[in-house]
């Protein structure tokens, strides 16, 4: 289970990777792409959540506060995408980094 979540994650994070280009070329986001972006990456958090739950560790729940914060900066990011305003840079950098933090803990603990 927990490689179907890293799996999530890195289909998300190609996902992410589309919009984030096109957010640099100030183009307009897909907006499928946005939103499997969010889906996949919330597949990804479910599935991590539900492992934890019966694997107790400590990595995998400093992931998970990781990814939340991940998913709320994306949700404001996604908000800002519908009113057709462009994201903050600093909140998709914020997105960015913590969610690759998140995703390299949980990597550790299942290279482990």
């Amino acid at each position: 289970m927990l490689i179907l979540s890293i799996a999530f994650f890195l289909f998300a994070a190609v996902l992410g990777l589309i919009v984030a280009l096109a957010l640099l070329k100030k183009q307009t986001t897909s907006k499928p792409v946005v939103l499997a972006h969010g889906a996949v990456g919330a597949a990804g958090l479910v599935t991590l959540i539900l492992y934890t739950v019966k694997n107790p560790n400590n990595l995998l729940f400093a992931a998970i506060a990781l990814l939340v914060v991940a998913a709320l900066g994306g949700a404001v990011l996604f908000a800002n995408d519908l009113r057709q305003k462009a994201g903050p840079l600093f909140l998709v950098v914020i997105h960015v980094v913590a969610a690759l933090a998140a995703v390299g803990m949980v990597a550790v603990v299942a290279l482990r």
